[in-house]
């Protein structure tokens, strides 16, 4: 592997965008009356909802993130429908639930006997995008191949995460390609860069959100006269928490856990709790770091005059349990996993706010497309619901709930499937041996702290009405089995 100093990688993308990408006509470059919006897209991994500042519950320091929800629309129940990596991804570029798409669960060695990969076949956001002229670029996680041989056994204990996608179909109409499958060296991040080949895989010694960020601003600043969309998938604040700049780190002083922790369902009494313990400084740091990157993004697009131009998204793949419920990491139902930012700027044509739209993944996409003038260009197959005409001001119906799914195709039976409503969670949980069934009041209840299942037959019933519905829609296994 090649190592790359940031100022020789700007020297090349400079010159021309040589890392695969767009053709080069600068800043100054003729715009049309009434051209299409551009898209940038964020979305760093496993960043929950509760950590930004502005929504008054983590104690994180996050100004840029806080000054954009004051410009933009905030979802303040938006949701991560399978929160994992692998299936959010799909079913964002696709508008299509998981059963769907066939990614259920994370790509990697395990899952590849069960075909665990986008398809060549489905029309993702970007293909759309590029027929209709856009200048499409992906940076960061791509997280949606399955692993191949001959490298599919070839790097030793921990499974084989990583993998390369091949210029061409696989890409999805991106034509500016920095990126690489599962890698969590957030300090010595690699990237397959434009045509690159499988062999030819570069690595940087740099934090890669900056990395990232300063990547994107390449982009943004040699574009060509074409509208563009960019996807920026950051790692961080995803483990492993301790590679973030101690710069970071320093923001939260002599913070303890107990500072930071302020949740009242934080366990740290448990293996799991003794994980955040140490770690919550550098999730919160990372937060931060990612924040500043962010930020820099957003400056760019003003000194470029694009604000006006370009729907900017802010939001993340999962959240992250840290403590709460006694738990890490990501997966559950509880709203530090299953609660994402969804955050959201178009001045002029969004009014600033928030709003409690039950957003789930796969609205994401005809959504988008909707609001860049394309909600002809909706595939047929897409299985979410375009909102576009909310958030322009026009009215619309809402979403009674949010699905929530946890499956995976090595245990078809188990797993657990649930609903998110304005004001209720409801799950029910199988596993080897038996089972059971969550409710919560997250009126009542905003810590989840308190199962309410087996309290109020008539209100499940309903619920359990709802979350059929949803297993009919998305074609779920366990829709003749829920009873």
């Amino acid at each position: 592997m090649s190592q790359v100093s940031r100022r020789d990688f700007v020297k090349t993308a400079a010159a021309g965008l040589a890392l695969g990408g767009c053709s080069t006509t600068g800043a100054g470059a003729d715009r049309e009356t009434h051209r299409p919006p551009n898209l940038v897209f964020v979305f760093p991994d496993e960043f929950r909802r509760q950590a930004i500042g502005c929504m008054g519950e983590d104690p994180v320091i996050t100004p840029n993130l806080d000054r954009f929800a004051s410009e933009g629309v905030v979802f303040t129940h938006a949701v991560s429908n399978r929160p994992v990596c692998s299936p959010y991804r799909a079913s964002l570029l696709t508008g299509k639930y998981p059963f769907s798409t066939g990614v259920t669960t994370n790509c990697y060695d395990e899952t590849v006997p069960y075909n665990v990969f986008l398809r060549e076949s489905e029309r993702c956001i970007s293909d759309v995008l590029h027929d209709r002229g856009y200048c499409c670029g992906y940076i960061g996680k791509w997280h949606l191949e399955a692993p191949r041989e001959p490298h599919l056994y070839s790097r030793g204990k921990g499974g084989v995460w990583d993998e390369y996608t091949p210029p061409g179909p696989r890409r999805h109409g991106f034509e500016f390609w920095h990126s690489y499958g599962c890698h969590d060296d957030h300090l010595h991040p690699h990237y397959w860069i434009g045509d690159a080949p499988r062999d030819k895989e570069t690595t940087f010694d740099e934090w890669s959100p900056r990395h990232e960020a300063s990547t994107a601003i390449e982009f943004i600043r040699n574009r060509d006269e074409r509208p563009f969309a960019l996807f920026v998938s950051m790692n961080p604040p995803h483990m492993p928490f301790h590679m973030v700049p101690d710069e970071y780190v320093d923001r939260y002083g002599d913070k303890t856990c107990e500072d930071l922790l302020t949740r009242p369902n934080v366990d740290l009494n448990t293996k799991p709790g003794q994980i955040a313990k140490r770690w919550a400084k550098h999730y919160f740091a990372a937060v931060t770091g990612v924040d500043e990157q962010f930020g820099r993004i957003l400056q760019c697009l003003k000194d470029e005059g694009l604000e006006n131009d370009t729907i900017v998204v802010f939001t993340s793949d999962h959240g992250e349990m840290m403590g709460s419920q006694g738990l890490m990491y990501k997966s559950v139902w509880y709203e530090e996993s299953l609660g994402v930012p969804f955050l959201i700027r178009w001045p002029g044509r969004m009014r600033p706010g928030r709003d409690d739209l039950l957003l789930g993944v796969p609205d994401v996409m005809p959504t988008l497309l909707g609001l860049m003038g394309l909600g002809k260009e909706i595939p047929a197959a897409v299985e979410g619901t375009n909102y576009a005409p909310l958030l322009l001001g026009m009215g619309g119906k809402r979403p009674s709930s949010a699905l929530y799914l946890l499956h995976d195709p090595a245990t078809p039976d188990a797993g657990a499937r649930g609903i998110r409503t304005s004001r209720y969670t409801y799950v029910i949980e199988r596993r080897t041996g038996g089972g059971e069934r969550f409710l919560y009041d997250n009126e009542k209840d905003p810590y989840q702290r308190t199962n309410k299942a087996g309290s109020d037959p008539a209100l499940e019933k309903e619920l359990q009405a709802e979350l059929a519905r949803w297993l009919e829609l998305t074609r779920d296994p366990w829709r003749n089995t829920l009873a």
